[in-house]
């Protein structure tokens, strides 16, 4: 009985150690997913980021030509009156010179009524000319706000397009009409192909852009009485079937990230969705990505807790093995005193358990040394992987094989390159005056340039003061900032010695950036027009004439004023900026 008992004893202490690894093993792959998640949502999250700022770019880039349209004299001249025949022509031709120049889809001119008098595709069957478009929101905004803009499925081309319009106004700020370009996205579209789903929702939930068939004009919520008409009176989706999209949240990470079951064209699955709101627009951007959990690291972690169960149970074995010891030694020592015959015996007994002992601790050690030796390489080779992993998500094979060595400084280079085109991308909203250091404008927009500036091999002069506090919007004065340096750059291009410089200095109680080039300057009967909207000295192809025009609009809506002059041997333009007084509060 004895040994059936010892036997069965030993057998349920073996399932209990093997049952534990297992039990450890399950919860660490768990918890190594369950991590494994917030990681694949963090790094979706950056890369979303990433696609924003792709699409605010795209905005930004046509966001001041409406308003610089507007305050052309033809275009004004022809909306105080009746447009004739030929008026009509010219100002077509126009404005399709302006569309292909400016790469937009189309360029519209509305009378006080919404009637297109003139459209950049006047060629086309599906014409704007002669159709009224009183209707459309944008149309509605810029007579009472001065500027619109909508997305909506086009009612005369049934394309898709995002409609910005400024309001075309008299001397006496009589409102004339309005000028409207229209913005398509079918190249954004490709551009975001891959295997996420990118989808971009207005503010009732349904989505107009996405880079997957099939998710189009799909609903993220139900649509109220009110949003159905509206929808009908605006013809925003004129003629589109808009059909809701199931889906299930699973797990929520925080408000704008959570893996869900979606139930999309392609059949149900999981994803881990990430939204983003653009503000500016009133639009959500989502990412949908299958979550890609790696089996060397469930594997891993498995391994790791293992092998730590492992070890614990082995180091107790030892302890409670030295503890039995110690009381066989204590007992031996009082049978020693009394039983004389039976010392051999009991110090045979005692040289077995320590032999035994020996072979325990021995055994307890190698395990933990083992344990140790294996999970400290397999985490360095999860971290390697998790790094290379994002790399070869943006497609950066080469720097893949790179990242095996510097991969700490690849990404914090990868951190900090992000931080900045939002904050420089953000769309601000126009007229925007926060507190702002404009030395560190300067900073932002050489980093921009630096690749450029080393290319081109340009000398680089700075006299800064600092702090320079002013009053304004960063992103734009960052913009007014890049446009005057790659002009100097591009003036400087043939030149064997390139040197720039930029001095910002207190001039009473204003702020005076001045930016000079050796590039020879500009020709005197030129220097009255630099500032005028599609004025430009450049080859055909090379420049719109809108860079200047833009500036000069920002720094003056800044309170500031932009100017262009020469010196002996290159241009200079001057910023000027009101001193801001206020002392910073304290914290």
């Amino acid at each position: 009985m004895l040994p059936t008992t010892r036997s069965l004893r030993l057998g349920f202490y073996t399932l209990a150690i093997i049952l534990g690894a297992v039990l450890a093993a399950g919860l660490a792959m768990r918890h190594a997913e369950r991590q494994a998640l917030v990681e694949d949502a963090a790094r979706a999250n950056q890369q979303l980021a990433l696609y924003a700022n792709s699409l605010h770019t795209l905005i930004d880039r046509y966001r001041a030509l409406p308003a610089v349209l507007a305050l052309d004299p033809q275009l004004r001249a022809a909306l105080n009156g009746t447009v004739s025949t030929e008026q009509q022509d010219a100002l077509n031709r126009k404005l399709e010179k302006i569309n292909g120049a400016a790469r937009s889809s189309t360029l519209e001119l509305l009378d006080r009524t919404g009637l297109a008098v003139a459209a950049s595709n006047w060629r086309l069957p599906s014409s704007y000319v002669g159709h009224n478009y009183g209707f459309r929101p944008y149309f509605s905004q810029t007579r009472t706000q001065g500027t619109g803009r909508f997305y909506a499925v086009g009612v005369t081309s049934g394309i898709p397009g995002y409609f910005l319009s400024s309001a075309v106004t008299s001397d006496s700020g009589e409102f004339l009409g309005a000028m409207v370009v229209k913005l398509e996205f079918p190249e954004l579209e490709r551009e975001w192909q891959g295997s996420d789903t990118l989808l971009v929702s207005d503010a009732r939930g349904v989505i107009f852009i996405a880079n997957q068939p099939g998710w189009r004009y799909r609903l993220l919520q139900p649509l109220s009485d009110s949003d159905h008409a509206d929808l009908k009176a605006t013809r925003q989706y004129d003629k589109q079937p808009l059909t809701p999209l199931e889906y299930q949240s699973l797990r929520r990470f925080d408000d704008n990230s959570e893996l869900a079951r979606v139930v999309g064209p392609d059949g149900t699955a999981d994803y881990l969705w990430e939204s983003l709101p653009l503000t500016a627009e009133g639009w959500t951007l989502h990412l949908l990505r299958q979550p890609q959990v790696a089996f060397e690291d469930t594997r891993n972690a498995a391994l790791a807790a293992a092998g730590l169960w492992l070890a614990l149970v082995f180091l107790l074995l030892f302890l409670n093995q030295r503890w039995r010891l110690a009381k066989m030694r204590q007992r031996s020592r009082e049978e020693l005193e009394q039983l004389v015959q039976e010392r051999t015996r009991d110090l045979r007994t005692a040289q077995d358990g320590l032999v035994q002992s020996a072979k325990l601790a021995a055994l307890g050690q190698m395990s933990a040394a083992l344990a140790h030796e294996i999970n400290q390489p397999l985490t360095a080779q999860r971290m390697q992987l998790a790094t290379l992993r994002l790399l070869l998500d943006h497609g950066r094979v080469d720097d893949a094989y790179k990242a095996l060595k510097p991969v700490d400084d690849m990404l914090t280079r990868m951190a900090a390159l992000t931080g900045h085109l939002k904050t420089f991308a953000r769309k601000s909203p126009s007229g925007l005056r926060e507190r702002l250091d404009l030395a560190a404008v300067v900073d932002q927009s050489l980093q921009l340039l630096d690749a450029r500036l080393r290319d081109e091999q340009v000398s680089t002069v700075l006299h800064l003061t600092r702090p320079a506090w002013v009053r304004g919007d960063a992103i734009r004065l960052e913009q007014v900032l890049i446009n005057l340096l790659r002009n100097a750059l591009d003036a400087m291009q043939d030149k064997p010695c390139k040197r720039l410089q930029i001095r910002l200095e207190a001039d009473e109680q204003l702020w005076r950036l001045t930016v000079t080039d050796n590039g020879g300057g500009i020709a005197a009967e030129h220097l009255p027009n630099v500032f005028d909207p599609f004025f430009t000295t450049k080859p055909v192809g090379d420049g719109l004439g809108l860079g200047l025009a833009v500036s000069f609009a920002i720094v003056h809506e800044s309170g500031g004023r932009l100017s262009a002059d020469n010196h002996a041997s290159g241009a200079v333009f001057t910023v000027t900026l009101p001193i801001d007084l206020e002392a910073p509060v304290s914290c």
